[in-house]
């Protein structure tokens, strides 16, 4: 079955999240994600949000993390300080966001795009998501993988990845270990180099090289062998994103006519 970049992309972020571990996941395509997850191989998963449902069960794809259906079933219905007290408390093994921007060292903007007092565009900002990167031991961002995206310096810094480098989380008195783990995107995964912090690529798609990521990214990758090729999703996986999790387009934007 012909699967698309963004169901791809979905394919390979679920494949990250283990089964009974917890997950502060965000909005749209972090949310697709989770679900195929839980869907498929880590069905014991536990999805925790910020407004305070604690491990729902989804009837649909909530349409934001504030949703009711968020609690729908849940094992328990919390507030905010719940969750993010848990999360510091050390309790959430993997963040799960997405951005308008990344650099190198993970920092990831979802605010602002151009000076933040005279703005090209605007978005609705933080919510918890600079709770998320700061907090929980394993940060993933998904994304589209386009050079103005993949900037050398973010115009704002929302969620916090490695700052400016080794030492930075920790002189900013964040917790370790914690910060960056894994970019997915449109045309492959990044991880981050240990010594420099810095994104390294990872895994491509089949039909991807090297060079067609680097020409989307607009500072240096770290690139230390071959990269991967990133296994496809299965027939049943498409299934399930295109009946079960997104089935009137709005994740893939077939909805609006658009992949």
């Amino acid at each position: 079955m012909k699967h698309s970049l963004t169901e791809q992309m979905i394919r390979t972020a679920a494949g990250l999240l283990e089964d009974n571990k917890t997950c502060f996941v965000g909005s749209g395509l972090p949310l697709a994600a989770a679900s195929l997850a839980k869907k498929t191989h880590a069905p014991n998963l536990i999805l925790v949000f910020e407004a305070g449902g604690f491990d729902p069960e989804f009837t649909r794809l909530p349409l934001s993390v504030g949703e009711s259906i968020t609690f729908y079933h849940a094992t328990y219905a919390g507030g905010m300080d719940d969750i993010m007290g848990d999360a510091g408390k050390g309790m959430v093994d993997y963040g799960f966001l997405g951005g308008a921007q990344i650099d190198m060292y993970g920092n990831l903007n979802s605010t602002v795009i151009g000076d933040y007092f005279h703005p090209k565009a605007r978005f609705p900002g933080s919510g918890g998501a600079n709770d998320v990167g700061s907090l929980c031991f394993k940060t993933i961002a998904i994304m589209r993988h386009e050079k103005r995206r993949f900037l050398e310096h973010v115009d704002f810094i929302t969620t916090p990845g490695y700052l400016d480098g080794p030492g930075g989380r920790e002189r900013a008195g964040l917790p370790a270990p914690g910060g960056p783990w894994r970019v997915v995107t449109t045309l492959g995964m990044m991880g981050y180099d240990d010594e420099t912090k810095r994104m390294e690529l990872l895994g491509v798609y089949e039909g991807v090289t090297k060079d067609d990521v680097i020409k989307e990214t607009g500072f240096e990758l770290i690139i230390k062998a071959e990269p991967e090729i990133l296994p496809a999703p299965t027939s049943e996986e498409i299934r399930i994103f295109r009946e079960e999790i997104d089935p009137v387009g709005v994740i893939s934007g077939k909805s609006k006519g658009k992949d």
